[in-house]
């Protein structure tokens, strides 16, 4: 673990439940979950390793294992982010990651029971944002049963049309576009996999590479042919 790292770059939420351990093993956690945080979008499976050792010294710490549990995730590990995710909701009873947990269900290749677990919890009582994600792992449920049509209904929506610019939005555009793909409508999918790339800002989805792929461009192949005109 770098040196540099101090614990004290935690977010306030955690930190205040790190309060109750002993102030030495605090900052251990501390340290770890921050470590963790810091690699996790180049190395998931290093920051897996930073949270399973925060939590072998704080298990009973909900930011800990969700921790774990998005670190596995990240990873792949759908098991154990399934397992981690499961703790977390019975410690906080917050349903929040219910369609993460349903992502995993069909990483696992269960798909009927990602459908079962979004059943089980009603879209009232979920914030907006994670109502879209919750129909997006739906309708990747429905795609993974044969059922493509029924995901596009999943999908459609004013929100796929917003003009306000949500965190989810590339993401719900994303699913739209490659469920129409699915449905061998071609031109309509490239024409959402561009508006996916529109508001994709942070670059979350490869949707400028599947249009590109629709629309017939080799990036490659150009760059050779620039190469041999060149030379």
């Amino acid at each position: 673990m770098p040196d540099e790292i101090t614990g004290k770059e935690i977010d306030r939420r955690v930190a205040a439940e790190l309060r109750t351990l002993p102030e030495g093993l605090a900052e251990q956690v501390a340290r770890l979950l921050v470590a963790a945080s810091m690699v996790i979008d180049e190395d998931p499976q290093a920051a897996l390793v930073f949270a399973q050792e925060a939590k072998r010294k704080a298990a009973r710490i909900a930011p800990v294992r969700e921790a774990v549990g998005v670190a596995a995730y990240a990873a792949g590990d759908f098991a154990e982010a399934l397992s981690e995710f499961r703790a977390l909701r019975r410690m906080t009873g917050d349903d929040a990651y219910v369609p993460v947990m349903a992502d995993c269900e069909r990483g696992l290749r269960r798909p009927r029971k990602a459908l079962e677990l979004l059943a089980t919890v009603p879209d009232s009582s979920l914030a907006p944002d994670t109502r879209v994600e919750s129909r997006i792992v739906a309708a990747g449920a429905r795609r993974d049963l044969g059922q493509p049509d029924a995901a596009l209904l999943l999908l459609q929506g004013p929100d796929l049309t917003t003009r306000r610019t949500e965190p989810w939005l590339a993401r719900l555009r994303y699913a739209y576009a490659d469920t129409l793909l699915d449905l061998g409508r071609v031109d309509e999918a490239a024409m959402w996999f561009a508006r996916s790339m529109e508001v994709d800002l942070d670059a979350e989805t490869d949707a400028a590479d599947r249009l590109a792929e629709l629309q017939g461009v080799t990036f490659g192949d150009d760059w050779e042919d620039d190469e041999s005109a060149s030379d």
